[in-house]
């Protein structure tokens, strides 16, 4: 039974449409002020709201004001006595769903309130479309074996959070996939994932490209340049191979880490920043640690939710899995029709050791496309599998 407030100083009003609606079978609550209205729009559940404009102390406008800063999802109709076209579509900008003038019609009532229905329907869809869109983009980590499973379900569980993540494996194990689906399940989604591969920058730029650098901060600095943490703001700074970043750098994320703010290279100004960051390492950090070359504080204020991602060695049950990912892919790419394993040639898979884990199946795979026919043999994997054999 959907539930419905009348909001209005007017008694009679409130009696009659509390008549008309319960007739209809609708549950009826009142209240006989602007205040009280919008006290129980806040703690309670209402399919539609019904306001006076013109009460006494808070007057409908200043009422739709307050729930709309309260995120009332209801549908809110504006009912009026002195209403006109001005005070109907003041309303409307505001966020009102429809605007009534007394005499309150009965076919009309009932008509507005079949459509404000039909639009409560039309926003929960669009939520659970968010939201299983949402998990289709997280459930892009490909697999079904234990390992997998336990990784999408922490993943579930931490990304609502701002919890900092590090990510272990070895290359090519899908770590910065990870990354992604925390970003694209958490509240950030809609603002930048930046990622910076602290391996593949030199030491002596790695800190301009973090924190950004000030005009003459250097030779080449001719002009201000923002750094990473700053076009992260709101969303999710990843850093890969955070293993190999310099000491200097090191000492200047933890200061970001610990105050949210950063300065530029050759700027004295504190910046204040708003990044989720999510680490990655193929290194073992501990060991870092004890050879002095990783900061044993940076480690665990990076490292509050640690998740390891295996070896596909470690989960060979999801190679076919995979490799069927990758072959409706890499078909797509090419703009070719999909071709197809037979079983033999995906035990084959299964029984190669896979030094580069995911990326090594993936370009295998796209060999095997090119240079099989429509369905690829377990004799051709043996082929070509191994570039050395042919």
């Amino acid at each position: 039974m959907s539930k419905i407030l009348v909001v209005d100083d007017e008694r009679a009003i409130r009696r009659a449409l509390r008549e008309i609606l319960e007739f209809e079978e609708f549950e009826v609550d009142e209240a006989e002020n602007g205040k009280q209205g919008l006290d129980k729009a806040k703690a309670e559940q209402y399919d539609v709201i019904f306001c006076d404009i013109k009460m006494p102390e808070m007057d409908g406008m200043e009422v739709l004001d307050g729930l709309l800063r309260a995120k009332v999802d209801a549908p809110v109709i504006m009912i009026s006595g002195h209403g006109n076209i001005e005070t109907a579509v003041q309303a409307i900008k505001k966020g009102a769903f429809d605007f009534i003038e007394k005499p309150l019609d009965l076919n009309r009532i009932l008509v507005t309130i079949r459509n404000a229905k039909d639009r409560n329907v039309l926003i929960e869809e669009k939520k659970v479309l968010k939201k299983t869109v949402r998990k289709f983009k997280g459930s892009s980590i490909i697999g079904e074996t234990d390992e997998i499973n336990n990784i999408r379900e922490m993943i579930e569980k931490v990304a609502p959070s701002d919890a900092r993540v590090l990510v272990t494996g070895a290359n090519g194990t899908g770590k910065e996939l990870v990354a992604r689906s925390l970003h694209d399940l958490s509240d950030r989604k809609g603002n930048p994932f930046i990622e910076v591969n602290c391996a593949a920058i030199p030491s002596e730029l790695i800190e301009s490209e973090l924190f950004g650098h000030e005009k003459g901060a250097f030779t080449s600095a001719v002009k201000q340049k923002k750094g990473k943490f700053e076009l992260a703001s709101g969303g999710t700074l990843f850093l890969d191979e955070i293993g190999d970043m310099s000491a200097s750098a090191q000492a200047k994320v933890l200061r970001a880490l610990q105050e949210n703010v950063i300065q530029r290279v050759g700027g004295e100004k504190d910046i204040k920043v708003n990044a989720r960051v999510v680490a990655a390492t193929n290194k073992d950090l501990r060991k870092e640690i004890e050879e002095g070359n990783f900061r044993e504080d940076l480690y665990h204020r990076l490292a509050v939710i640690l998740i390891h991602v295996p070896s596909l060695n470690e989960r060979r049950d999801d190679i076919p899995l995979l490799a069927d990912h990758f072959m409706t892919m890499i078909c797509a790419e090419h703009g070719i029709s999909r071709k197809s394993f037979e079983p033999k040639a995906l035990e084959e898979l299964q029984k190669i050791d896979w030094s580069g884990n995911i990326r090594e199946l993936r370009n295998i795979v796209e060999r095997l496309i090119i240079l099989c026919g429509d369905e690829i043999t377990g004799e051709e994997v043996k082929m070509f599998a191994n570039p050395g054999k042919f």
